[in-house]
């Protein structure tokens, strides 16, 4: 069992290199936003407006190497969404599509952008976040304050 001991303090060195080697070559990227009830239908967050727990917000990326990644989501009780990879620094997101689909809001279901979704273009080092427009849904009928 002696022996053992330093034939591995040998190769720890190499341990070393080859993990930093494999990890150098990893890329993480994240996208975040946020999904809003918009009260009354004003396309602007004012003091009104509430965040929107359990939305369903797709995103779609396309990666160097060519591959389309669909990916889903749902907001949370902060109405923050959070999509992340960790993948080969070659097949890293190049362009990506968010779009909000549902809102499971009992009043607040009706999408509040005239935009179907928000195209970019992913260009963060490994590690960084997009962050993309905060996404609106409002009610069928405002408020009388709204008016």
């Amino acid at each position: 069992m002696a022996a053992a001991g330093p034939r591995w303090r040998a190769l720890a060195p190499l341990v070393v290199l080859a993990f930093l080697l494999v990890a150098a070559e990893a890329w993480t990227g994240e996208i975040r936003g946020h999904v809003v009830c918009d009260v009354c239908g004003d396309a602007a967050i004012g003091p009104e407006d509430h965040v929107l727990e359990g939305a369903e917000v797709a995103v779609l990326c396309i990666t160097k190497s060519g591959e389309v990644i669909n990916y889903q989501a749902f907001t949370n009780s902060k109405g923050a969404y959070t999509v992340a990879e960790t993948m080969p620094e070659s097949d890293r997101w190049e362009s990506c599509l968010a779009r909000p689909i549902s809102s499971f809001h009992q009043h607040c279901t009706r999408r509040g952008d005239t935009h179907s979704g928000v195209k970019f273009t992913y260009s963060k080092p490994s590690g960084n976040s997009h962050i993309v427009k905060t996404f609106l849904y409002k009610p069928a009928n405002a408020p009388l304050y709204c008016s």
